[in-house]
């Protein structure tokens, strides 16, 4: 496992972190076959583990305790969310603050999520929605501040809305935010734009999650994957969403080299950026733990088949199914 340095808060974190949505929020999770998974990402090197109240309403960081307990002489870093008091994912625009995040919603949660993790501090908080409008608003600065003097948190972050990461730069420039987590992999290559050369000037954290595009880019999907009812995945690849995310996904499949899977090259081709700090893909199983975590090792990509892939950029704008 290779490391990187974080941000500002000059943590040393694996650069293939521990996205941990699925234990708790799609159909087919098992608590021993999770428990089991982060265990053997631990002995594999992975220090970083992401998780959220919304996830399971507390379940998945309650997870998390439990391995925070088993490892109580390593360092692992846990990073968590506060959900918006609206439970409204994602926001949007015509959101106020005090729908999503006044003052003693921010505490409530954070005591929750101590609570859930069995911790006296946490590494690193989290919005997990956004709006850049709330950028010079006192409310959700002077509790972040509190909880800060407090001890309870000792980094602040930003969750980005699916598709926008440009909605959160005047937030980054207030000099209060220490990582930024948002979606960046082939398709979605927009964060390179903007938002990570601010992140390199200010010195910011970044996250990068939804490696694999929700699926799309392990290359298991086809026209006809169904997903159970009730499972968060039947209701992002409606008939629009998946017809052409298995398109987009079969043109790189030619590109793939000889010694890789399709989401081995997704992973390395999020890693060529230097401004990444760590990648959290959602993990539930041994072999999908083992087989993602043994990418950091593997060999960079030639510069001739990143520059096909960055032809495969894919923006894509915000709709009622994109969550």
């Amino acid at each position: 496992m290779n490391f990187r340095r974080f941000g500002r808060t000059q943590w040393e974190v694996s650069e293939i972190g521990y996205g941990m949505w699925g234990m708790a929020g799609w159909t087919g999770s098992d608590d021993k076959e999770s428990e089991r998974s982060l265990d053997i990402a631990v002995e594999l090197g992975c220090n970083f583990f992401d998780t959220a109240w919304g996830y399971g309403s507390g379940k998945s960081e309650q997870i998390l305790a439990g391995l925070l307990k088993r490892n109580r002489h390593k360092k692992l870093y846990a990073a968590t969310k506060i959900p918006p008091k609206n439970f409204q994912w994602p926001s949007k625009p015509h959101f106020d603050l005090q729908d999503c995040f006044p003052s003693d919603h921010i505490i409530e949660y954070t005591e929750k999520s101590l609570k859930n993790l069995d911790v006296e501090t946490i590494d690193l908080i989290q919005f997990h929605v956004w709006e850049d409008s709330w950028a010079d608003m006192d409310e959700w600065k002077k509790a972040m501040e509190k909880l800060q003097q407090e001890g309870k948190i000792q980094a602040v972050g930003i969750s980005v809305n699916r598709w926008e990461p440009n909605n959160c730069l005047k937030t980054l420039e207030t000099g209060l935010i220490d990582s930024v987590q948002v979606i960046y992999n082939i398709f979605d290559q927009a964060p390179e734009d903007k938002l990570f050369p601010l992140c390199k000037q200010l010195d910011i954290g970044i996250i990068a999650r939804v490696p694999f595009d929700e699926g799309t880019l392990t290359g298991n999907l086809s026209m006809d994957t169904v997903f159970p009812e009730g499972d968060w995945r039947s209701t992002y690849f409606v008939p629009e969403n998946l017809k052409s995310s298995v398109e987009h996904a079969d043109k790189l499949r030619p590109l793939i080299p000889e010694h890789m899977s399709m989401p081995e090259m997704a992973l390395k081709f999020i890693l060529h950026h230097p401004q990444v700090g760590t990648i959290i893909p959602g993990m539930r199983k041994e072999n999908h733990v083992r087989s993602n975590i043994a990418t950091s090792d593997m060999p960079e990509l030639s510069e001739e088949l990143l520059q096909e892939l960055k032809e495969h950029r894919w923006d894509r704008e915000p709709t009622e199914w994109s969550q």
